[in-house]
């Protein structure tokens, strides 16, 4: 990523594509707006925010499996590096609990101090999750209440989600045998988390009863609405959608068997067809749910676009019913073969890291590859730009104005469309 003040008459933020006189002058980019007018085929733009690493599990060097040994300011340095802002996903065994809260302590206090600005939050993956799938089994428990408190604690010092499964109490959950009549609820769960500014990121459902898993999603939409919430942002985000839920589908197509059917099955789920009233009869009910609540701006859903994660057809077909303002892009990456204490390998064909007994793990594909997957298939630069960039602001860091007056991080994009960091 280069440094420098590009001349250009277009920008684009949240709501469009302006004419404008940009310069910069003490570090900062100065706009000056006009008339919203439509961005011209191949004509330079400026984005007044990075990209946003949502849901990522490595970067560079660094393993953000376990937090003890994260180098926060390698993981900050790399983040400028490549232009973007990094919310790393980190993993939590039950015994270290006390440890990841002390942690955090040490994440605010960087923070509080001007320091880690390519690292704005943390995030969580687990614990409680109803069917692992790819999250280790060994940061996969039931929090008793004391310990809930001890998690939403850190909603304060940085904790901006924590993904969990809405079906994790049920009896299909894989976690059903470790639950007591002393374990919190669904709703106090959500309502607490909300009320510290911890958002619940819904995923890894269990496969047994879909509408049971629709049904729960409902349930923390209405716990999280009736909390009081200190953040003026989206209060409910996805893990990434159609992956570890059940599905009428077959949303990927990873092997060379599977891709020799792709054409054939995709015509019979008649894309076109697919609308958010019978999107339950089309996909599922649990996605069905996921994507209704995104398109009333009810959640923020995670989307990967690798195309081995989800079919690039899907997604883009996800993408028209929600909406590109309610989506996040995801890439579900790391770039170190090795997660919570197993190594991870790749399979002949796949740009994917798994585990033993062909598990998938995590991505690789860095976001700007996924930036350009997504203008490959058509979809226009405003759009790709609340895929990547500004729905997770609006979502994780609502006050951030980015429609107005100076900003000091943004992003050039060339006539040939590189993205260039203004850092």
């Amino acid at each position: 990523m280069s440094e420098f003040t590009p001349s250009s008459k277009a920008w684009i933020d949240p709501s469009g594509s302006f004419g404008v006189f940009a310069e910069r002058r003490d570090g900062l980019i100065n706009i000056d707006k006009y008339e919203p007018r439509q961005l011209g085929v191949d004509e330079p733009y400026l984005v007044p925010s990075l990209p946003v690493e949502v849901h990522c599990h490595g970067l560079g060097t660094v393993d953000f499996s376990n937090f003890a040994d994260i180098d926060l300011f390698a993981v900050d340095r790399h983040a400028a590096s490549e232009g973007l802002l990094c919310i790393p996903t980190l993993y939590l065994r039950q015994e270290r609990l006390d440890g990841f809260v002390a942690f955090m302590h040490e994440f605010a206090a960087l923070k509080a101090d001007g320091k880690l600005p390519f690292v704005p939050a943390i995030a969580l993956e687990g614990p409680l999750v109803a069917s692992f799938g790819g999250t280790p089994a060994s940061s996969v428990w039931a929090p008793s209440k004391e310990e809930w408190e001890k998690l939403a604690g850190c909603g304060p010092l940085g904790l901006v989600y924590i993904m969990l499964s809405p079906d994790a109490l049920q009896s299909s959950s894989y976690l059903a045998a470790q639950f007591t009549p002393d374990h919190p609820s669904l709703e106090w769960i959500v309502t607490r988390l909300v009320e510290s500014g911890v958002r619940p990121a819904l995923g890894h459902f269990a496969k047994e009863n879909p509408q049971l898993g629709a049904d729960c999603i409902e349930e923390v939409l209405a716990a999280a609405e009736a909390a009081d919430c200190p953040h003026p942002g989206v209060r409910v985000v996805t893990d990434h959608l159609f992956n570890e839920m059940p599905l009428l589908i077959k949303h990927a197509f990873r092997t060379s068997k599977a891709r020799a059917n792709r054409d054939r099955l995709l015509a019979e789920y008649d894309l076109p067809s697919w609308n958010l009233a019978d999107l339950h009869e089309q996909v599922g009910p649990v996605p069905a749910a996921i994507m209704r609540g995104a398109h009333q701006g009810r959640i923020a859903a995670c989307l990967n676009f690798d195309g081995e994660h989800v079919d690039f057809a899907i997604a883009k077909r996800a993408i028209e019913i929600v909406g590109p303002s309610n989506m996040m892009l995801m890439t579900d990456r790391s770039d170190v073969a090795r997660l919570a204490g197993q190594d991870l390998h790749q399979e002949p064909g796949s740009d994917l890291w798994y585990q033993e007994q062909g598990v998938v793990a995590a991505g690789t594909q860095p976001i700007d590859q996924q930036i350009e997957n997504v203008r490959a298939l058509g979809v226009p630069e405003a759009d790709i730009w609340h895929l990547v960039s500004f729905t997770a602001y609006r979502t994780f860091f609502p006050e951030l104005d980015l429609s107005a007056g100076p900003f000091a991080k943004g992003c050039f994009v060339d006539a040939k469309r590189q993205r260039f960091a203004l850092i």
